[in-house]
């Protein structure tokens, strides 16, 4: 039953709240957690990043059947940027999961049935108070904090991007998602398809991920962060190419 989990049918969504803060780090860190099949997604040829990404989702359910079965939850993804050569000529840009999380055990159950994105449950908390919105986490051990006053927001401090328009670049999510299957040699492709796409900067006040902080890598910053609402998005059934 493996192939249960290659992403067997196209699967859509709703997005009503997609929040994702992107680190960067020294490019050398990042080579020993994506498979060899891929190579990072750099900038200036010296920094890679991880994105995570907190999204809301609305009414997730397989392509083609009514709104009515399907189901709402919260999503944590853990992502590194990366590239990858297809065996029929295309490069393509995309995201390789090192870790994911959902707020439901029924997320986690089906998750793991239909991909490889190993799910675990986790309680996931958000709040809004005098114009701060905070998410948390008590079992995964993280917290951020936004700012949602309609300020100009400023790229962080650290960030090795000069303009936001670099740092768009890196908002994520991208097109495509990589799994690599040591079993035959293969690289499953997930293709996203999205609309309504209109990236908006946010300030980003506090934030800790115990994740992340496991990790034990160096020099990591604040790189940018995004906020993306109201997306009506799909994800195509997923395609193996064999890695040469």
């Amino acid at each position: 039953m493996k192939f249960l989990k290659n992403h067997p049918f196209a699967v859509s969504a709703h997005f009503k709240r997609c929040t994702v803060l992107t680190f960067a780090v020294p490019k050398e860190q990042l080579l020993s957690f994506i498979p060899t099949c891929l190579e990072l997604d750099t900038f200036q040829d010296k920094w890679a990043f991880i994105a995570v990404a907190m999204v809301q989702t609305k009414e997730l359910r397989p392509k083609g059947t009514p709104k009515i079965l399907g189901n709402d939850f919260f999503l944590i993804g853990y992502r590194i940027f990366v590239r990858y050569n297809t065996s029929y000529g295309k490069r393509l840009r995309g995201l390789y999961i090192i870790k994911s999380e959902t707020n439901k055990k029924k997320m986690e159950f089906f998750g793991n049935i239909f991909t490889h994105y190993n799910y675990t449950t986790t309680d996931i908390n958000i709040k809004e108070s005098n114009g701060i919105r905070s998410f948390s986490s008590n079992k995964s051990n993280f917290l951020f904090k936004v700012n949602t006053k309609d300020n100009e927001v400023e790229l962080p401090d650290d960030s090795p991007f000069s303009k936001w328009k670099e740092a768009r670049r890196f908002a994520g999510p991208l097109p495509f998602t990589f799994t690599y299957d040591t079993a035959d040699n293969s690289v499953l492709i997930i293709e996203g398809v999205r609309s309504n796409w209109k990236p908006k900067t946010i300030d980003i006040t506090e934030y800790n991920f115990g994740f992340l902080n496991g990790l034990d890598l160096e020099k990591i910053v604040l790189a940018n962060a995004f906020e993306i609402n109201d997306i009506p998005y799909y994800w195509k059934k997923g395609k193996k190419d064999i890695w040469n």
